[in-house]
């Protein structure tokens, strides 16, 4: 395939530790070791991003520093804290605050970009797509197609407990009219979006350089006692932890379950009875996790209550070559968890066609709708 312009516009980009900024991140990579010709305009750090741009040849421009800043969760007292999370979360659903700032952002920084082969925006947050359906002009594109890539649905989204307000659909509709393609991480995620789109909609699973990762997968673990661990978000009633954790804490048995999570008002309950058996540990770089689970006798998924999305840790868990304990939240499975706490894994979490998650076969998809959007 010939050289291609290809212009990324992301908010979450390297070194944030988020599936979004580990999308951006590795497309980036991946097509300019392709020999693609990449620019991405991002929200510019210069002590990360200068280094990145020489490693890696890719041209990165900057959308400007957000004036408005996130509420501070921090200050106040206990009344003072829950005033401010109750501000918080109607500024987030009456106007997508901090986030909305994003979309005029992205507005301004695209009047300067012309003459891409493919442009690709990525959410969340989704004020990135609205941004750039406001500086979309087809009489005068700023490339020959558009992919608007979604992890998450916006209005469609059902692991949120708060459902977003009704006059978003408009400014999701919006963009959807506008985007040549819309791309989704799983065939179910249709679902979360307007029926009048699905034409529209292709599946591109989220990408992974396998060959990247220093791990040796076939090294045996030497753990004093079963010792497991989950990486990443919590969700009451969707990624819930609470049955099994309670599960565990009851059992007369010994064991270490560690939890890289900010979610930690789910776990804190569960500490004092599970007598240190349970920890709660901050993310970590993705190398260093990695590393950190491959030493893990098994690692835990906790299933979403959706099918609309897939965590994409569960590739992660792939690439340390460690078995999964998938986990039902709301219908925990006492005899599985037993088995597997006795080092029987025989129900572990089943991959198919993994190699459809390999960076180059990703990267090699948005490109053919680049070519099918020409045609």
């Amino acid at each position: 395939m010939s050289r291609k312009k290809i212009l990324i516009v992301s908010r979450s980009f390297y070194p944030m530790n988020s599936p979004r900024a580990f999308r951006a991140t590795e497309l980036v990579k991946e097509f300019v070791r392709q020999g693609h010709d990449v620019t991405l305009l991002t929200v510019k750090d210069d002590e990360y991003h200068v280094p990145f741009e020489k490693e890696h040849g890719v041209t990165i421009k900057d959308l400007g520093q957000p004036f408005f800043k996130p509420v501070d969760m921090t200050k106040g007292g206990k009344i003072g804290k829950l005033v401010r999370k109750v501000l918080r979360r109607v500024l987030v659903q009456a106007f997508e605050y901090p986030d909305i700032q994003l979309m005029v952002m992205v507005k301004k920084a695209l009047r300067k970009e012309r003459g891409y082969d493919l442009l690709i925006s990525i959410a969340t947050p989704h004020p990135v797509h609205w941004g750039t359906a406001w500086a979309w002009n087809e009489k005068d594109p700023i490339a020959d197609v558009w992919v608007a890539d979604c992890g998450d649905p916006y209005m469609g989204l059902k692991l949120d407990t708060f459902n977003k307000w009704f006059y978003f659909k408009y400014l999701e509709k919006w963009f959807c009219r506008k985007a040549d393609y819309i791309t989704v991480p799983l065939a179910e995620a249709k679902e979360g979006y307007y029926p009048e789109f699905h034409h529209k909609i292709r599946v591109i699973p989220q990408g992974f350089n396998f060959e990247e990762v220093d791990i040796d997968r076939d090294s045996p673990v030497n753990n004093p006692v079963p010792t497991f661990a989950y990486a990443g978000g919590l969700i009451p009633g969707g990624r819930d932890p609470r049955k099994f954790l309670e599960y565990l804490v009851n059992l007369d048995k010994s064991f270490l379950f560690i939890l890289y999570t900010k979610s930690r008002g789910l776990v804190q309950p569960y500490l004092e009875k599970a007598g240190g058996r349970i920890e709660i540990r901050d993310y970590i770089p993705r190398h260093e996790l990695l590393k950190e689970l491959s030493a893990m006798d098994f690692l835990v998924n906790f299933e979403n209550a959706t099918s609309l999305q897939m965590p994409s840790k569960l590739i992660d868990y792939y690439l340390t070559g460690r078995p999964v304990l998938s986990v039902d939240g709301q219908n925990i499975n006492r005899d599985q968890i037993n088995r597997f706490l006795k080092g029987d894994y025989s129900s572990a979490y089943s991959y198919n066609g993994v190699h459809k998650y390999r960076i180059e076969n990703v990267s090699g998809q948005f490109l053919e709708l680049r070519e099918e959007g020409e045609g």
